[in-house]
């Protein structure tokens, strides 16, 4: 029996990077995973949450859930911070003992982070890509302190054939985008963007790799504004770049 997976694009990824969901697709029906893509998805409301408007968080909410609900096998999302927002905050948003409140764990507990998907669901460290290269990791903040997943990608990218890894001081430190933050916050944004760039700039490494839209979009924005060379990739483009969208 196949194992199936709901595809959850996200809003910045559907829009941005949609090359990476692309390449998602091709990796995963290639390890035997029945993908299905459900039309009528939306915005899961995390910029409204993040923001403190909790009405319209829920009925992003809703129609997110009553999207999902229906549908058979693990969610799958190649962002850690809306996978946090749903695992995390999806059930508080309904009254404790209702069935709004039900039906959000239910999805909840069903949502995974694609490199999660892949290491814990199906036990699959080595995925058969090769990148010849020296790669350095940074851990998005939802995904690192949200969902709690410090190794799942790096674990992924010791398997790749060529690759070096080579390690980030600041690994585990905010590259300030943090959505709203950026905006409300530009100085204090700037600045840590900044101090990440450097941090990775000293590693001599080709690319940076991480596992969220908004943190890629920083910091190839602020690679490009200090005229670096490494090129900004998400886990996806690093996982199938030897083979494509195959």
């Amino acid at each position: 029996m196949a194992i199936k997976a709901q595809l959850f694009i996200t809003c910045l990824a559907d829009q941005f990077f949609p090359g990476v969901l692309q390449r998602m697709v091709g990796l995963l029906e290639r390890l035997g995973v029945e993908v299905a893509f459900p039309e009528k998805q939306t915005c899961c409301g995390q910029p409204f949450f993040n923001s403190g408007f909790q009405r319209q968080a829920r009925d992003l909410a809703r129609q997110w859930i009553a999207v999902f609900a229906p549908t058979d096998g693990a969610i799958v999302s190649p962002s850690g911070s809306c996978v946090d927002m749903v695992r995390h905050h999806y059930p508080h948003l309904f009254p404790e003992g209702s069935a709004e409140r039900r039906q959000a764990e239910a999805v909840a507990a069903r949502t995974r982070e694609f490199g999660e998907f892949l290491v814990r669901d199906l036990r699959v460290t080595d995925v058969g890509a090769r990148f010849p290269g020296k790669v350095t990791y940074h851990a998005s903040c939802h995904l690192l302190r949200g969902l709690g997943l410090r190794e799942e990608a790096k674990t992924l990218l010791r398997k790749v054939q060529g690759l070096e890894l080579v390690p980030l001081s600041t690994e585990e430190t905010c590259c300030g985008f943090g959505g709203s933050f950026s905006v409300i916050y530009p100085e204090v944004s700037q600045a840590m963007m900044e101090a990440k760039v450097k941090s990775i700039e000293a590693t001599g490494a080709d690319a940076v790799v991480a596992c969220d839209a908004g943190c890629l979009m920083n910091i190839a924005g602020g690679l490009r504004k200090a005229h670096s060379p490494i090129r900004a990739m998400h886990l996806i483009e690093v996982l199938t770049a030897d083979r494509g969208t195959s």
